[in-house]
């Protein structure tokens, strides 16, 4: 296999369970949102009546996998119909459906439901990604001229926020998974069967789905079951029919079931619907089932405009936990290919030091393919928006060890489909942390968002921290800092993340003293420049007039300065290297200092910032100069103020 080849296959997405790692679905979420969601106060007509103690049978197929075709055509030519959930973002994608496909299976007499644009974990995004993935999908499978009246939870994962988001964008049902009574260890108390008319149409009960240990007589029991019990309302969920074999890895799908299996199983079927009077059976749709008609189509809301400055990155120190119970980080996702084993954890201490966390994968069992962690491949909410004909500028703190790694890159389509861009070089393999960095080619024309991370591609351990991704078109450089200066990389996450501009003859001045009011802007553009109180405290030698008035007074406001004992703040005296050391800490809260902390020779007990500066270096943000000495009355330069703000963002990054 090429290298080409080798990440082109991971453009393709790899789900090979329907609920994602580490979390189980929750078999009460359907009964629970029952009467939040019910059909009156949803304003649903009810659905036509459905004879009392018949079974109906529907065959659902999810995820747009191409070798679902086979299977459409088998059920049709024994006059039964199916119902496929596709997800809009998979199609015309090389082992997917394409739309000529969908459109075919719509013409015989197949019902296709909306799946989400790229089989989101919907449970798990905020409001605005729910409605993308969820209008998005159906408003572009309408656009096809497919008729889209029904949904199925990826992952059989949902929460009232989902079920809502459903209705909102104008489905009549949603499928959930692991409800009804099947061969599952746990599910033996579960009904036999969904009602005929839901209680909650927007989480219909199904059994778990269907995968390799399903044997004929399995399939059947869930059919004869419900029969036996007084009928109902079975929904069976397939994802792929034949072998299962990814053409590129070589490996098997477990959510697979053999041709010869699902034929057997269809031709019993078609024979319990034709023949079998006294437990009658029909074969129908979704769409025949629920019984309503279609409404109108709703558009999502936009995928955020591109932006050209600041980091692109969401949670780009991997400190914010993923919601709803995830393992990976808010806004990260595990990926990877190929016959490997793929293990994510977080470790501690991260890149900036024990209070900080990083993401290790660790790969085992490798022979083909390889692991990665990225941006969450999406619609908006975390996948960087991107400009074509851009490039950007890719960062992060990585120690491999085992083997070589180097950023792996996707971008999104119009259509919201995933797929891979290209990879860098190779960065080496090390035991300590070093930074990789790397300048893409320009973004593609079709491209509306990126996600880059880097990856593993054989046994070993990929631990990484500290993402940052710039628009070079936003990305400001200084005249008099070199790429050889000692803070370099602090200077330019200055820069790019719009704590400083530099001066208007594009300079910064390294080695210039920061002055108060300069660093009273630093700390106010670091927290995100926020709104300044109205009763903001103001001192006597800094008027409105002032650059920085604002920014001094909100410096006041929160209590990280309260001037001199005369009423002054003095702007435009140097900050000494212990005045930072207090502004930071007090920045931070003022936090306990621990007993730990270390000491310096030059810093007593005696001096007004001691347990400040004893903070400073128990956070890693100071290591003092090389003979042990702290120096705390000497003015602090402008670029070791940026070395200072760049390390502190490190131990204390901001929540998404």
């Amino acid at each position: 296999m090429t290298l080409l080849q080798r990440y082109t296959a991971a453009s393709e997405p790899r789900h090979r369970a329907e609920r994602p790692p580490g979390r189980r679905k929750s078999r009460w979420l359907a009964a629970s949102t029952t009467v939040a969601l019910a059909a009156s106060l949803l304003g649903l007509t009810a659905p036509a009546a459905n004879a009392v103690g018949e079974t109906v049978v529907t065959l659902t197929f999810d995820d747009a996998n191409a070798d679902q075709i086979p299977a459409a055509a088998k059920i049709n030519a024994l006059g039964m119909p199916g119902t496929f959930f596709l997800p809009s973002g998979y199609m015309n994608r090389p082992n997917y459906m394409t739309t000529a496909q969908a459109q075919a299976l719509q013409a015989a007499g197949n019902e296709i439901g909306g799946h989400s644009v790229t089989h989101a974990d919907l449970a798990a995004v905020g409001p605005d990604e729910l409605a993308r993935q969820v209008c998005g999908d159906r408003a572009t499978l309408s656009g096809y001229g497919l008729d889209v009246q029904n949904f199925a939870y990826p992952f059989a994962s949902s929460n009232p926020s989902a079920e809502a988001a459903v209705a909102a964008c104008n489905y009549n049902s949603a499928r959930g998974l692991g409800d009804i009574r099947s061969k599952v260890a746990g599910s033996e108390t579960f009904p036999f069967a969904e009602s005929l008319t839901p209680a909650n149409p927007f989480y219909t009960g199904a059994p778990d789905q269907l995968d390799e240990t399903w044997t004929l007589a399995d399939m059947q029991t869930l059919v004869t079951q419900a029969q036996a019990n007084g009928g109902g309302w079975v929904q069976l969920t397939f994802h792929h029919i034949g072998t299962g074999i990814d053409p590129v890895s070589g490996v098997k799908d477990p959510l697979t079931v053999s041709t010869e299996v699902f034929n057997q199983f269809a031709d019993w079927l078609a024979n319990q619907e034709a023949t079998n009077t006294t437990n009658p059976v029909q074969v129908k749709t979704v769409k025949e089932v629920i019984n309503q008609p279609t409404k109108a189509v709703i558009a999502g809301p936009a995928a955020p405009a591109p932006q050209t400055t600041g980091n692109l990155i969401k949670n780009p120190s991997l400190e914010t936990p993923g919601l709803n119970g995830s393992l990976l980080p808010r806004c990260w996702q595990g990926g990877g290919y190929g016959t490997n084993t793929r293990t994510f954890s977080n470790v501690s201490p991260g890149h900036a030091g024990t209070a900080t966390a990083a993401q290790q994968l660790v790969v085992s069992g490798y022979a083909t393919g390889d692991g990665k962690l990225l941006p969450q491949l999406d619609t908006g909410e975390c996948a960087p928006s991107a400009t074509p004909g851009h490039v950007y500028e890719a960062k992060a703190w990585y120690k491999a060890v085992g083997g070589v790694t180097q950023f792996d890159a996707h971008y999104r389509t119009a259509q919201g489909a995933w797929v891979y861009w290209t990879s860098s070089p190779w960065f080496a393999a090390s035991d300590t942390w070093v930074q990789a960095k790397w300048d893409t080619p320009a973004v593609p024309a079709d491209a509306t968002a990126i996600s880059i991370g880097l990856n593993l591609f054989a046994n070993g351990t990929l631990t990484t921290d500290d993402y940052e991704l710039y628009d070079k078109a936003g990305i400001k450089t200084f005249s008099d800092v070199a790429t050889t200066n000692q803070f370099y990389n602090e200077i330019s996450w200055l820069s790019n993340n719009l704590i400083t501009q530099g001066y208007a003859d594009g300079t910064f001045r390294p080695l210039t003293s920061i002055n108060r009011d300069a660093m009273a802007a630093f700390l106010y553009r670091l927290a995100g420049s926020p709104a300044v109180p109205a009763n903001a405290p103001t001192f006597t030698d800094v008027a409105p007039s002032n650059q920085f008035y604002n920014e001094i007074r909100w410096l006041a406001s929160r209590g990280i300065s309260t001037g001199y004992p005369d009423g002054t703040y003095r702007p435009l005296q140097p900050v000494n290297r212990d005045a930072m050391a207090a502004f930071l800490y007090r920045y931070n809260g003022s936090p306990a200092v621990p007993g730990t902390a270390p000491t310096f020779p030059d810093v007593t007990s005696g001096n007004q910032f001691y347990n400040e500066i004893r903070w400073l270096g128990a956070t890693g943000i100071t290591t003092g100069y090389p003979d042990g000495t702290f120096r705390p009355v000497q003015p602090i330069n402008r670029d070791a103020m940026a070395a200072f703000v760049y390390r502190y963002n490190l131990n204390f990054p901001k929540g998404m």
